[in-house]
């Protein structure tokens, strides 16, 4: 609860004084964003690991500090205005982190970011295109996947939260449509590839393998 404290004088002083085309710092808001990331995804802040008695008792003295840090992040990332360009696609991995926590407000939060970094690079990279955004997604989603995170219910979040923005979008519809199917179809396969990788059944196992490939 002290470091939240000290993680909100942060933001307030990053919005402040390191914001404006002039005193804009590119290190020091990284470092905010990891340091947040960090925090948020934190063992000891990871309520659905612990016992019911012991849920209760920290969200009734402490409230679920991921999600307080988690809609700061969202704010500060749409604080930064033409500076986001700057982030794409090194900010992709660090936003996949929160959006994997399993805290449904957290997640309907922060995947939007998704679509606005499409929209970011789409119109700021000059080549009417979100290739480097989409790259990174699909390799960091793969890495989280293997490493033991997500689950049915972010797949199918991660799709309606994606169709429903592109979809409201004059030059993303297309594209951004195709893309969004695309993560989730990846995305199940992943998630298929990590329980059957525990099945005693090769020819199972094989069928997976190629799918994901």
């Amino acid at each position: 609860r002290v470091f939240l404290r000290a993680v909100n004088q942060f933001t307030s002083v990053l919005n402040r004084f390191f914001l404006d085309q002039t005193n804009f710092e590119l290190q020091l808001w990284n470092n905010y964003f990891h340091l947040a990331v960090a925090f948020l995804t934190h063992e000891s802040l990871q309520l659905e690991t612990f016992s019911q008695a012991k849920r209760n008792k920290i969200i009734k003295k402490y409230g679920d500090m991921r999600k307080e840090i988690g809609f700061k992040i969202r704010d500060m990332w749409y604080n930064l205005g033409p500076h986001k360009i700057k982030f794409i696609p090194a900010m992709v991995g660090p936003i996949l982190e929160v959006t994997l926590v399993p805290e449904p407000e957290l997640r309907k939060a922060t995947i939007p970011i998704f679509f606005d970094m499409m929209q970011c690079e789409f119109n700021f990279s000059g080549n009417g295109n979100f290739h480097m955004f989409e790259n990174e997604l699909i390799t960091k989603l793969d890495q989280e996947v293997e490493g033991g995170r997500g689950d049915e219910q972010y797949k199918v979040l991660l799709e309606k939260l994606l169709l429903e923005h592109c979809r409201k979008h004059k030059y993303l519809s297309a594209s951004g449509e195709v893309f969004a199917l695309l993560v989730s179809s990846l995305l199940e396969n992943l998630l298929d590839y990590r329980t059957i990788m525990h099945d005693e059944n090769k020819e199972n196992r094989m069928s997976c393998t190629v799918n994901v490939l």
